[in-house]
C-alpha cells in the first residue's frame, strides 16, 4: 500500500485567490510606464493560460498586438507589477482561501510534510506566505520552490519534479493542491494525485486527470464556506467528501485512488 507522505501546495489561485491582484498590478506598471494596455478580466482569463508574468506579456504582445517587445521592457514592467503585487499583499488585502490553513496546521500537527510547488517569482511566495501566516511560516515548509527552481514552468512538470527530487519522494507518495488547467497538467505528467480547488478565472478549465474537482476546500463549521464537489474520479466515492476537506478526506482519497 502506498502512505502519503506530502502534501504539494501551489501558490496563486488555491493558496490566496491573488490573481485579480495581479491583473490589477499588470495594469498599474502598464500605467506607470506609459502605456495603453490595459488587461481586463475577460483578457486576463485567456492571458493566464501562460504561466509565468513576463512569459504573460510577450504572449500578450505576440498574440494580440501582432507586435515584439524589448526584453528589457519586459523585465521593467515585471519589476514594477512584482512591486505593486508585493504592495498588495503587505496591506492584508489577500487572505488565504478556505480550508488551507486548517489543513496547513493539521499537517505540522500530524507531521505530515508540506511543500510548494508553483512558477511565480519567489519575492510574491515569500511575501504571501508571511503576510497571511506569519513570518515563521516559511519554516513550516519542508521545501518552497518558485520560478527560479525551475524555468520551464507548468504546465511542465519540472517544478513538481524538482520539488520531489529534493524531498527524496515519489509521485504516487503526495498530493497536489491546484486550481488550473495548467497545474493539474504539470501534476498529472508525472501521476502525482491532485485535488483541484477552482476559482472564478480557472472554473471553465478542463481538468482531465484530476482525483477530485471542487468549489474549495471548506472550513469545518462554516455554512459560508462549504466544499462542493464539481467532479470526482471514478475510484472515489463522493461520500468520502463532507463539507470541508481535512487531512484524513485526503489520506482517504489518496488511498483509494492509489491502491
Amino acid at each position: 500500500m502506498t502512505e502519503l507522505k506530502a502534501i504539494i501546495f501551489d501558490v496563486d489561485g488555491t493558496l490566496a485567490n491573488t490573481e485579480e491582484a495581479h491583473r490589477i498590478a499588470f495594469n498599474y506598471a502598464f500605467e506607470q510606464a506609459g502605456l495603453s494596455w490595459n488587461w481586463d478580466v475577460e483578457l486576463y482569463t485567456k492571458l493566464l493560460k501562460v504561466t509565468g508574468g513576463k512569459e504573460r506579456i510577450r504572449f500578450y504582445v505576440s498574440d494580440f498586438l501582432n507586435e515584439t517587445i524589448a526584453q528589457d521592457l519586459v523585465v521593467s514592467l515585471h519589476e514594477a507589477k512584482n512591486a505593486q503585487y508585493q504592495a498588495i499583499i503587505k496591506r492584508g488585502e489577500l487572505p488565504l482561501r478556505s480550508g488551507i490553513l486548517s489543513l496547513i496546521n493539521e499537517c505540522r500537527a500530524s507531521n505530515m510534510k508540506i511543500a510548494i510547488a508553483t512558477t511565480t517569482s519567489p519575492g510574491n511566495v515569500t511575501n504571501l506566505v508571511a503576510a497571511t501566516m506569519g513570518e515563521d511560516a516559511l519554516g513550516w515548509f519542508e521545501y518552497i520552490a518558485d520560478a527560479e527552481s525551475a524555468p520551464i514552468k507548468k504546465p511542465a512538470p519540472d517544478v513538481y519534479e524538482f520539488v520531489l527530487d529534493k524531498m527524496g519522494l515519489k509521485p504516487e507518495e503526495t498530493i497536489a493542491l491546484e486550481d488550473s488547467y495548467n497545474g493539474v497538467a504539470a501534476a498529472t505528467a508525472i501521476n502525482i494525485p491532485t485535488v483541484i480547488t477552482v476559482n472564478n478565472y480557472t472554473a471553465q478549465d478542463k481538468f482531465e486527470g484530476a482525483m477530485i474537482v471542487v468549489s474549495e476546500l471548506g472550513e469545518a463549521g462554516d455554512a459560508t464556506a462549504k466544499c462542493e464537489v464539481i467532479n470526482i474520479d471514478a475510484k472515489l466515492d463522493k461520500a468520502m467528501v463532507g463539507d470541508n476537506i481535512d487531512l484524513g478526506t485526503l489520506k482517504a482519497m489518496h488511498k483509494a485512488f492509489t491502491n
